[in-house]
């Protein structure tokens, strides 16, 4: 059944607005681009089943908004995140320019150990490039981070991204061990987008926790905890 995994994962895209973190998202869970693809408003989030060795791994993929006013929002959504998918557009240098803020800012939500894939979006409009991909990979190098250029529009390492940062994860978690019990709950089907209701005025919200599937165990962290993948 679609439903059924063996582990769960939480992961968070951030970057600034409007640098294609829905579509490259929508690529990924459903395979699909829209052109007219509006903001964010707070958070949704899309399931896309993956198999990763020998277990098959649901990836809950929190997309989170990057206007100025959803700052404090989108912070309190990055407990029990696992990875994360930071995302500038290669034509605007500004985004960019914002990405060490970003990066203080998972490094200051975030797990000591969460994985951070860089991502330079909209390779698909070289001769708008604005950010050579020199830099993005020396930034990468210097932060200690996986970096790729994508285009969600072509469909261009956008599953090399996703399954990269995954992967990732779970050979870390796969080295540790959680014990406690989750509660579990019936997640979306693969693939299906979900948006939040928020609130804007609301400066301290909380996510649905990530839950456990069908009996499969649980790599998001609960409190600072991490699953053994038994790999």
């Amino acid at each position: 059944m679609d439903d059924e995994c063996d582990y769960l994962l939480k992961a968070v895209m951030v970057g600034d607005s409007a640098v294609g973190k829905s579509n490259l998202l929508s690529r990924f869970a459903r395979d699909e681009f829209r052109l007219d693809s509006r903001p964010t408003i707070g958070v949704e989030f899309a399931y896309r089943n993956v198999r990763v060795r020998d277990k098959l791994i649901k990836a809950q993929i929190w997309d989170t908004a990057g206007q100025e006013r959803f700052r404090a929002i989108t912070s309190s959504y990055y407990r029990g995140a696992l990875g994360a998918m930071l995302v500038y557009d290669m034509t605007r240098r500004s985004t960019f320019e914002s990405l060490m803020r970003w990066l203080e800012e998972l490094r200051r939500f975030g797990d000591h150990d969460m994985v951070i894939v860089l991502i330079g979006n909209k390779s698909d409009l070289g001769g708008a490039r604005e950010v050579a991909e020199e830099e993005g990979r020396g930034l990468a190098e210097l932060e200690g981070i996986f970096f790729l250029e994508t285009s969600a529009l072509n469909n261009t390492n956008v599953e090399e991204a996703f399954l990269e940062m995954i992967n990732r994860i779970h050979k870390i978690t796969s080295q540790k061990s959680l014990e406690g019990p989750v509660e579990a709950t019936t997640p979306p089907k693969s693939g299906q987008l979900v948006q939040l209701n928020i609130d804007e005025k609301t400066e301290d919200l909380q996510p649905q926790e990530p839950f456990q599937a069908n009996g499969g165990q649980l790599l998001t962290r609960a409190d600072g905890g991490t699953s053994d993948a038994n790999n």
